[in-house]
């Protein structure tokens, strides 16, 4: 199968092109044709002679994702299910804000983090997806946007799908200077969020890219214990190593990290733990933004519920007597399968119930 031209950088594919007799202009027509025109097929770029299209369709596709599922909730946000070509089934979430519309991507097949309250790690890791099929996942919404004839963009990204985005560092960052660049999708930096479950060595390497582009820690837990016991990654890069690459990252860059944390009735929910999640930030509360996330229950995590109403306030209240800034996530999808990975969970067990033959 051949692999999907989206996933070079315009330098990647100035190189091939080179390398392949072809004149070194016809990479920015090539982009011009993807990313502004959104052309599907090679042939479709008609002001690029015929070599470098025979060149260009022997070695690459243009889109290799196809629409297996799409679920519409009543709030705008709608979550994609794509089939890759070899069969395996990824999340792709578009959701709508006063700011813009904002594309939640996946970087892996299935999770091997194995955070206890997640639905993205119910399926543990196939592979990793190539830079290509990242971008696709991009493009597969904006082809969304545009067949509804409205000029409307992707202006926002979220890297918070299915997978850890640094245990796929090269491709990964391929992704993001495609869809950062100006003649690629144009969206800026700042528009642009990584999030990590704490990959320690890998934050401080993405603290060394000099990129633009925010950084979102899932942190879950103020201490070692309590985030060992819901998040084993905790045992390999405990909260003294974590903060540690944190701590690189922000003198590196001196940019504002979010950290991300779910509220689980009774587990992690407490005046405690917000205290005690207070003190650990304390020294770098001007660079911190505590991201408070309601739980979306998962029906093989039946452990884990909720928090209350008054819990949540009292734990936000509680932060911000600390000095630390923060606030509630506003939900979006709460009526489709809203927990990241549910939607292709749900999708691999009905398709191993059906009888064979259907």
């Amino acid at each position: 199968m051949k692999k999907s031209i989206y996933g070079l950088t315009i330098e990647q594919l100035t190189d091939f092109l080179i390398e392949n007799g072809q004149k070194k202009y016809r990479a920015a027509q090539v982009w011009d044709w993807l990313y502004k025109k959104r052309v599907l097929s090679f042939d479709e770029m008609n002001n690029i002679n015929q070599e470098t299209i025979d060149v260009l369709d022997e070695n690459f596709a243009i889109q290799t994702l196809e629409q297996n599922v799409k679920q519409v909730s009543q709030d705008g946000t709608v979550k994609f299910l794509f089939k890759m070509h070899d069969g395996n089934l990824i999340e792709t979430v578009l959701m709508k804000f006063p700011y813009g519309h904002s594309v939640c991507v996946t970087t892996q097949v299935g999770c091997n983090i194995g955070c206890s309250f997640c639905a993205s790690g119910l399926l543990r890791k196939n592979r990793d997806l190539d830079a290509g099929e990242i971008v696709g996942q991009i493009m597969k919404v904006q082809e969304y946007l545009d067949g509804k004839g409205e000029d409307e963009r992707v202006s926002h990204i979220v890297v918070m799908g299915i997978g850890e985005p640094f245990d796929n560092y090269s491709n990964l960052m391929n992704f993001l200077h495609v869809v950062n660049h100006q003649k690629g999708l144009s969206i800026g930096a700042r528009h642009i969020t990584v999030s990590t479950s704490g990959l320690t060595e890998k934050i401080k390497d993405f603290a060394d890219e000099k990129l633009q582009v925010n950084l979102a820690v899932s942190l879950h837990a103020p201490n070692n214990e309590l985030r060992s016991s819901i998040m084993k990654i905790n045992k390999a890069f405990p909260i003294e190593k974590l903060m540690d690459s944190i701590n690189y990252y922000l003198e590196k860059t001196n940019r504002r990290i979010t950290f991300e944390y779910i509220l689980l009735r009774d587990v992690n929910d407490h005046v405690k733990e917000a205290e005690e999640l207070g003190r650990l930030l304390a020294d770098k509360r001007h660079l911190s933004y505590v991201n408070l996330i309601p739980y979306n229950p998962v029906d093989e995590h039946g452990q884990y519920q909720r928090s209350e109403p008054e819990a949540i306030k009292s734990f936000y209240e509680a932060l911000r007597r600390k000095g630390i800034n923060g606030g509630v996530r506003l939900e979006n999808g709460t009526d489709i399968d809203a927990a990241c990975g549910q939607l292709r969970s749900k999708q691999i067990k009905k398709t191993k119930k059906q009888p064979v033959g259907e």
